[in-house]
């Protein structure tokens, strides 16, 4: 991912500290945890050659891939489905690869509905893609659905309408990248009072160059969390430290879902910062979390 990318000489700079939760959450948090909370960490992709020999066996072809992957996280934020529509044929064969695992593919709405064009007019093509995703079954996580980062407030209500269409018994996220979104509080408050009302949940995109997409808002009990590390710098751990401290708060008033996505600019090292992260949850949540397995040690990791 290269959104909010910066030079690493400037990451030294950046204040990560996370924004306190708005009041806005008072209304989804009730204040007591709630039993057996569901936590799912993942990446993007499972089709990354630099984990061959790392977490995938040597010599592991592409088309084995994904049935290594599910052995070491038990989701995936499935990038994939941005840039094609599925079959259901095509989609079970992936389900399938999962099929004895508590796992789920959380698929991201095709850009073709999204990034092209108006909203208007696009419920025949969001209906193929959903038909598609079905497939996964049990396996089916939430849908994510990102606009462009030229998607601004002045289409608010093209982006409610469509919103509003979506039915009502899947789940959905939503990711805005306009600044323009997150700079007045009177317009991000009705971004996410309207999410609420629609019981829809708001994407959280943790990057270095866009500290405003961080928002902290909740509007249900389920958060959604797109976190982009910077090959392991020294800050990249302090960053986790932080959002653990705060899913660990979250959890404990009342939170019942966490989808926990590991991105990084270069991806060969997500899988070692994943290590950190459910090392981390575990001690402080008393979760129980796998982690991913090295076929040898890996590097840089700090304690």
């Amino acid at each position: 991912m290269e959104f909010g990318r910066v030079p690493e000489n400037e990451l030294k700079t950046i204040d990560f500290t996370l924004p306190v939760d708005p009041v806005f959450n008072d209304k989804v948090l009730k204040g007591k945890p709630v039993k057996n909370p569901k936590v799912y960490i993942g990446c993007a992709k499972w089709g990354r050659t630099e984990w061959v020999g790392k977490i995938y066996p040597l010599k592991t072809k592409e088309k084995d891939f994904l049935q290594h992957y599910v052995q070491h996280y038990n989701s995936i934020e499935l990038n994939a489905t941005h840039y094609k529509i599925y079959g259901a044929e095509g989609i079970q064969k992936w389900a399938d690869k999962a099929e004895k695992k508590d796992f789920l593919f959380c698929p991201k709405m095709y850009k073709g509905v999204t990034h092209y064009g108006s909203l208007k007019g696009k419920g025949t093509m969001t209906t193929e893609f959903l038909k598609g995703v079905l497939a996964f079954g049990k396996h089916l996580g939430p849908v994510f659905v990102q606009v462009s980062e030229s998607f601004s407030p002045k289409r608010k209500e093209e982006l409610f309408i469509y919103l509003d269409s979506l039915p009502g018994d899947l789940q959905f996220f939503v990711e805005v990248r306009h600044p323009e979104w997150f700079a007045d509080a009177e317009v991000a408050n009705e971004l996410f009072s309207k999410l609420r009302e629609l019981k829809i949940g708001a994407v959280i995109t943790d990057t270095s160059g866009r500290r405003d997409c961080a928002h902290m808002y909740l509007t249900l009990p389920g958060v959604f969390i797109r976190y982009v590390g910077n090959s392991l710098h020294a800050t990249d751990y302090k960053r986790i430290d932080e959002w653990v401290g705060r899913i660990k708060c979250w959890l404990d008033n009342g939170l019942k879902e966490v989808y926990f996505f590991m991105h990084m600019h270069d991806e060969a090292f997500s899988p070692e910062l994943t290590v950190y992260l459910v090392d981390k949850l575990n001690k402080k949540c008393g979760l129980k979390l796998e982690k991913p397995t090295f076929i040898s040690n890996p590097k840089n990791l700090v304690d």
